[in-house]
C-alpha cells in the first residue's frame, strides 16, 4: 500500500469512527490549581482520562457544605460525611466508566482528592501534619491515622462481610484510600477494631479518617512558619 492510499484510509477510519459514536474521550493531564499565598487553603481540580472526568473544588477551612456526584450514592454519602466532618467544602462531580465497573471512578476519585489536599495545603509550613480519631459508631468502633509526610502509604482493615453495602463494591474502600495516600503523598491507615454491620463498618472509617486529616491539616501558631520536619522537606 502507498503512502497516499494509506493516509487516505486512515481518514476514511477516522470518520467512519466519529460517524458511529466510538470517538474516545480525549485524556488530558491532571490540572490543579493552587492557592496564592496568604489566600484561603483550597484548590481547583479538573483531571480527565478516558475513563474518568472528575472536577469540582476542595476547601481545608470550609464550612462542611458539599456538592457531590460520583454516579455511586453511597460514595457520595461517604464524601458527603466526610466533608462535614473533616469540616471542609467539597464540590465534586464525577463521570466514570461504570458500565465497566466502579474500580476507575472510585481510585481516581480517592487520587484527585488526595492531589487536591496537598496542593490546597502548599508548602505544609504550620500544620499539625499528622492526626488520628477513634470514631465510634453504635456497635462499631474504628481508627484513623493520616501523616502528611510526604510518602504514600495506605494500610486499610476492614471487616466487611458482604460484597456490596448500598451500590458500592465494599473492596474498593480500599482502592480509594490507597488512591488518596498516592495523591495526597500521605501515610493513612484506617482500621475497623470490632463491629457487626458493615455499613457502619465503612461510615466509621470514613468519619474518622475525615477527622484524623482535619487535625493533620490544622495549623500550630507556634510553628506557624515552620516546616513540621527535621529535613526540611515534606
Amino acid at each position: 500500500m502507498s503512502a497516499k492510499t494509506m493516509k487516505r484510509s486512515t481518514k476514511n477510519a477516522a470518520r467512519t469512527s466519529t460517524r458511529r459514536g466510538t470517538t474516545p474521550v480525549r485524556a488530558r493531564a491532571p490540572k490543579t490549581v493552587v492557592p496564592k499565598a496568604g489566600s484561603a487553603r483550597e484548590a481547583r481540580f479538573d483531571r480527565r482520562t478516558t475513563e474518568t472526568q472528575i472536577a469540582g473544588r476542595f476547601v481545608v477551612d470550609g464550612d462542611g457544605t458539599y456538592q457531590v456526584s460520583t454516579g455511586i450514592r453511597f460514595l457520595d454519602h461517604m464524601l458527603e460525611l466526610f466533608t462535614r466532618h473533616g469540616g471542609f467544602s467539597l464540590q465534586l462531580t464525577a463521570t466514570g466508566d461504570l458500565d465497566v465497573d466502579q474500580h476507575h471512578t472510585v481510585e481516581d476519585i480517592g487520587i484527585v482528592l488526595g492531589e487536591a489536599v496537598a496542593a490546597a495545603l502548599g508548602d505544609k509550613k504550620g500544620i499539625n501534619r499528622a492526626g488520628y480519631f477513634v470514631m465510634p459508631m453504635d456497635e462499631t468502633l474504628a481508627v484513623a491515622a493520616v501523616d502528611l509526610s510526604g510518602r504514600p502509604h495506605a494500610v486499610v482493615k476492614l471487616k466487611v462481610a458482604v460484597e456490596k453495602v448500598g451500590d458500592l463494591q465494599t473492596e474498593l474502600v480500599h482502592d480509594f484510600f490507597d488512591g488518596f495516600a498516592m495523591g495526597a503523598r500521605a501515610n493513612v491507615h484506617a482500621i475497623v477494631l470490632y463491629g457487626r454491620s458493615s455499613h457502619h463498618h465503612i461510615e466509621a472509617v470514613f468519619k474518622a479518617f475525615a477527622r484524623a486529616l482535619r487535625v493533620a491539616c490544622a495549623k500550630d501558631a507556634r510553628l506557624a512558619k515552620m516546616l513540621p520536619s527535621t529535613k526540611g522537606l515534606l
